[in-house]
């Protein structure tokens, strides 16, 4: 599933399953689950319209540079930005998240 390879790849957990339903996985056993919707309708962020079904702010190092990275995966940027220490990406599902550094 594109969508679980793609966070997968941000912490560089195991991506494990397949079918409708995928886990991405952590050395210490945290995980991300994520299960396969028919006809999903994307998010309209920042508009509430179509309201996000989950949010993830993600801390990096870089913002360019885990951008980039991203990207490549299949993210998008959000055309609102609404603050300078944070990137707000899309993922390849339409989800808003969020690049941030401490």
């Amino acid at each position: 599933m594109v969508l679980a390879r793609s966070h997968g790849a941000m912490p560089d957990w195991e991506v494990q399953g397949s079918g409708d339903w995928t886990e991405v996985r952590a050395e210490y056993g945290a995980a991300l689950c994520f299960q396969q919707v028919q006809d999903c309708t994307p998010p309209s962020w920042p508009s509430q319209s179509q309201p996000p079904q989950m949010h993830l702010d993600v801390m990096v190092d870089d913002l360019d540079t885990a951008e980039a990275a991203l990207l490549e995966l299949g993210a998008t940027r959000a055309e609102h930005q609404p603050g300078e220490t944070f990137r707000v990406l899309l993922d390849p599902a339409g989800h808003p998240f969020c690049l941030c550094t401490s």
